[in-house]
């Protein structure tokens, strides 16, 4: 680049850091300037200006293509070097301990290549660990609602039982739930102890992926409700279970499901239980209780509490 074609960039991107719309606010702005203080579009045929345009911005797009090229042939070719020239010592060094000569390694490498073989033989591990349910998990998969006593629960049938902590307990993973928080259990048919280097748990606001490295993952995708990240943790029990506590962001709704691939269950059949509803002080359990009534009012599709007040003013 010339010292001439760079003399003014210091200017333009002065002015270019004004504009927040990036560069189809800049060339507005210069396109304006164009049209308030010269004749250029008004002196010449349209044509003889778009012509002008197109030639000067592909001139300058084959040369930012040009320019583009050669750094990244140059990228390839330093890398290209740098591997001949790693298994060029690699070879050497194999070489020189198949003839049995001393081989000085430092300390480094010397941890490097036990890391190296010790995750080897860990992935190895994990390769062959069985994606099957424990015997446990599957003795007590929620099964689904096959009839109801109550006509207006009609829409409940196929849907599956809550487990005891109101959540639902499938092949390979369980959950429970309070109206504040989800609580996950998994637990890895392994023979071995998991560290928690081998596991994958990324707990998004919306999204959850818990799995073994270098397996497909045993639940990804979408929580049926937000939570909230900070507040949300996870553990391994027992070296073989990994158990995930996340805190709801709406602590007024009862999940249907864990994420939205899950099969539904019926929250209809929820049933806190009473001791947990007697822990909370007055004002709380009303609001809850209100809640619960209001939730199960819409489900049938009868009036909330609040529609009833509203019924009994307007009788008055």
């Amino acid at each position: 680049m010339s010292t001439e074609e760079g003399l003014f960039d210091n200017i333009l991107l002065a002015v270019a850091e004004k504009h927040r719309g990036g560069v189809p606010e800049f060339l507005g702005t210069l396109a304006s300037f164009l049209r308030r203080k010269t004749d250029f579009f008004t002196g010449a045929k349209q044509a003889e200006w778009e012509k002008l345009l197109l030639d000067v911005f592909n001139k300058e797009s084959k040369l930012a293509i040009n320019a583009h090229n050669e750094k990244k042939k140059s990228r390839e070719a330093s890398q290209k070097v740098k591997e001949e020239k790693e298994r060029a010592e690699r070879e050497a060094r194999q070489k020189e301990i198949n003839d049995n000569k001393i081989c000085d390694i430092s300390d480094e490498e010397a941890a490097a290549i036990i890391k190296e073989e010790e995750d080897k033989k860990r992935q190895q591990l994990l390769n062959s660990a069985g994606g099957e349910p424990t015997a446990s998990v599957n003795e007590n998969i929620s099964k689904p609602i096959e009839k109801v006593d109550d006509e207006s629960e009609k829409d409940e049938v196929g849907k599956l039982q809550p487990n005891a902590g109101n959540g639902c307990t499938l092949d390979k993973y369980i959950w429970t739930q309070t109206l504040q928080e989800v609580e996950l259990k998994i637990p890895f048919n392994v023979t071995f102890a998991l560290r928690a280097r081998d596991l994958v748990v990324n707990i998004g606001k919306k999204t959850l992926k818990v799995g073994l490295k270098g397996q497909e993952p045993i639940i990804d995708g979408e929580l049926c409700g937000e939570v909230k990240q900070e507040e949300c943790l996870w553990v391994l029990q027992d070296s073989k279970t990994v158990l995930i506590t996340m805190e709801k962001i709406n602590k007024m709704n009862w999940w249907s499901r864990l994420v939205t691939s899950d099969p539904e269950i019926s929250t209809r059949k929820i049933n806190p239980e009473p001791s947990k509803l007697s822990d909370l002080d007055g004002e709380t359990r009303s609001m809850v209780e209100k809640m619960m009534f209001d939730q199960r009012q819409k489900e049938m599709g009868l009036p909330t509490s609040d529609d009833r007040k509203k019924q009994d003013i307007l009788e008055k």
